[in-house]
């Protein structure tokens, strides 16, 4: 039996279609109350402790939000008290939604920014989005809540991190001294993998304007380089010999997404076929929980049985000057690889 499952259903899908989303293009749907019983019924059998949540992608999004957080309080043995996530399409059309997240002892909200009006429009997938952050914000600090903002950089909005900077003074968000910014690259998975092409190297992060560059090592409590990671071609020469594997499904506590369909992936990465567990109405908790332990999906497998210099050799650029960490860049990797699997039957 394992200590604690977190069953995480995206019931209501989310607003946006971020270009830099790591979950991917997950297929919308609308989920139940119902539906979030019965994930919690179905794994209580196999743990200590169940959680759920009724999101893994915007929370709050539904119009229910209230009832949502009251069920799955309920629910759960244990609950984790309120992420410092926000549904922002839903900060600037209700009124009363940040007053109840100030309610729940919300004190810091994180959101997210690309630059200028355009590239945020254009990366958050939908028109009006960069006005409902900057909505947002103000909203936030009329109740009591401090921002936090996230920037994704890549080579393609480098040059708007002074549109950033524009975005703070307008603001006067760094006359707050809880004010906190940070810039960073994302992992490599979902919708983000596919700007791989466009990740910063070495040379673009020395464009990183020097507030952002305090804000991101205040932040991180390391230097903004250590936050960018390594070139790949450093991470190829680092990993190239290594016979050990990223390694197996463990267990404690686990944590699973549920799309909209019921099926079900483990919380590692984007939530891809390589990694489908089941569908939890047909297959059910047992299987599921089972395949899980086993390594059984296609991806797993290759944590768990392919060494991490045979990632290198198969699907690595060994002259990229690329930028990741060790842990996007081996994640980024095994998906490659497993997709590469799946081509060749």
């Amino acid at each position: 039996m394992l200590d604690k499952i977190i069953a995480c259903l995206d019931m209501a899908g989310c607003p946006s279609r971020c270009l830099h989303c790591w979950l991917g293009r997950m297929p919308s749907g609308s989920l139940t109350p119902e539906d979030l019983r019965f994930a919690a019924e179905a794994f209580r059998p196999y743990a200590q402790k169940i959680e759920v949540t009724s999101w893994c992608r915007e929370p709050d999004y539904r119009a229910d939000y209230r009832a949502l957080w009251e069920l799955e309080t309920a629910l759960s043995d244990e609950k984790t008290p309120h992420f410092e996530l926000m549904s922002l399409w839903r900060a600037v059309r209700d009124e009363a939604y940040l007053p109840w997240l100030r309610e729940l002892g919300v004190k810091r909200i994180q959101v997210t920014l690309f630059g200028g009006r355009q590239t945020t429009d254009r990366y958050y997938g939908r028109a009006g989005a960069y006005d409902e952050v900057r909505r947002a914000v103000a909203l936030m600090r009329e109740n009591g809540i401090v921002p936090r903002l996230q920037v994704f950089v890549n080579q393609e909005n480098i040059g708007e991190m002074p549109a950033v900077e524009d975005f703070v003074r307008e603001l006067g968000l760094a006359d707050d001294p809880n004010f906190r910014a940070f810039v960073h690259l994302g992992s490599c998975d979902g919708e983000n993998e596919k700007l791989y092409a466009v990740r910063l190297t070495p040379r673009e992060v020395e464009r990183i304007p020097p507030s952002l560059r305090a804000w991101t090592e205040q932040y991180m409590g390391k230097p903004l380089e250590a936050v960018f990671g390594q070139t790949e071609a450093e991470l190829c020469r680092e990993l190239e010999g290594r016979g050990e594997v990223y390694g197996g499904a463990k267990g404690g506590s686990v944590v699973f997404n549920i799309d909209a369909r019921m099926d079900v992936y483990p919380n590692w990465t984007a939530p891809a076929p390589q990694w489908r567990l089941g569908n939890l109405l047909r297959d059910g908790a047992e299987a599921i929980l089972a395949r899980y332990l086993a390594d059984e999906t296609p991806a797993q497998r290759i944590c768990a049985r392919v060494a991490q210099g045979e990632l290198v050799r198969a699907c690595a650029d060994r002259q990229s000057q690329r930028l990741f960490t060790m842990d996007d860049y081996l994640l980024y990797l095994i998906n490659q690889y497993a997709r590469r699997q799946s081509a060749l039957g």
